[in-house]
């Protein structure tokens, strides 16, 4: 038995590397820790830094005062934010564009990655795959712009086309109806090649040996993609779900905010600009974090469901 005992502490022992061997591997891995180490200061500055701020959604906050001087008044923030009577308008605009975003967007850089990996011509793929990745470069202020450029009502190319053609004036940017499919489009032309780029990865790790014999038995290009193809992004398709569903209540500020105008208030006003309006311009400051805390803390709680569920049907998730 004491046999036993020793050489399992001297196979322990060897185990443990010796200080000369992790200098050695750190001297290694050293620039790949120097170039870690720029995305990890950012998250720390600009992601866990101001979480010290959250004090102030449980306080009545003033600068003159500072965090720590100023009054608690517990969650009176809270029950002020589900008593407003904007709150539910808030809600509704909210997750309309989250499901919109969801069940019309989300699918698109799936289908996108899907077509480009059956495009057999190399040149005409590389090109289409760069037309399609450009967009995302562009600035929300650049692509709202290209928008009102095109739509205006008086001298907009599209309007003055239409009016040439017998056709009304369509007035994109300030009716209601048009709002939420405008917004939708932006999403889809700017983000869908762009995520398209995981799911490509994911595609061209797939065994081509799986493709050869499906071929063999007859399937066709359709029947490899649903029988091959689809289930080995099944895992991928999850994981970005999940993702993003942790955003749902989270629909970006700077896009909604550039739309914005007086006249699409009623469909285009969310948690976002509220916050905005709260506190950047009345200075309301403790009331602005305690919605973003709330909005946060949704998130939390999607993320957990999310991934749970997908655990219970034998799924990975984010975790």
């Amino acid at each position: 038995m004491n046999q036993k005992v020793s050489h399992t502490n001297i196979a322990r022992a060897q185990s443990i590397p010796s200080a000369k061997t992790k200098a050695k591997y750190l001297k290694r891995a050293f620039p790949f820790y120097l170039m870690i180490f720029p995305g990890l200061l950012y998250f720390l500055i600009f992601r866990y830094g101001p979480m010290f701020g959250l004090f102030i959604a449980f306080k009545d906050y003033s600068p003159f005062q500072g965090v720590w001087k100023s009054e608690w008044i517990g969650f009176d923030h809270f029950v002020r934010l589900f008593s407003e009577s904007d709150f539910l308008l808030l809600l509704k605009n909210t997750l309309i564009l989250n499901l919109l975003d969801i069940v019309i967007a989300f699918p698109f850089p799936i289908l996108i990655a899907i077509l480009l990996n059956e495009v057999r011509f190399k040149y005409f793929k590389n090109a289409m795959q760069t037309i399609l990745y450009a967009p995302h470069f562009l600035s929300w202020v650049v692509i709202v712009g290209i928008t009102m450029l095109f739509f205006r009502t008086q001298d907009g190319g599209v309007n003055m086309m239409l009016e040439a053609l017998g056709y009304d004036r369509i007035n994109l940017m300030t009716d209601q109806q048009y709002f939420r499919w405008v917004w939708l489009f932006h999403n889809i032309w700017q983000g869908a090649g762009w995520g398209a780029i995981i799911y490509l990865a994911s595609i061209a790790s797939i065994d081509p040996a799986l493709y050869e014999a499906a071929r063999v038995d007859g399937a066709s290009r359709l029947r490899q993609i649903w029988h091959i193809t689809l289930p080995s992004l099944k895992s991928v398709i999850l994981i970005m779900l999940i993702l993003r569903v942790g955003n749902f209540i989270d629909v970006g500020f700077e896009h909604i905010f550039l739309l914005q105008n007086p006249m699409n208030l009623q469909v285009s006003d969310v948690f976002e600009t509220y916050v905005y309006r709260q506190g950047l311009v009345q200075g309301d400051f403790s009331y602005a974090t305690a919605i973003g805390l709330f909005k946060s803390f949704v998130g939390l709680v999607m993320v957990l469901g999310a991934n749970k569920i997908a655990k219970r049907f034998g799924e990975e998730g984010v975790y």
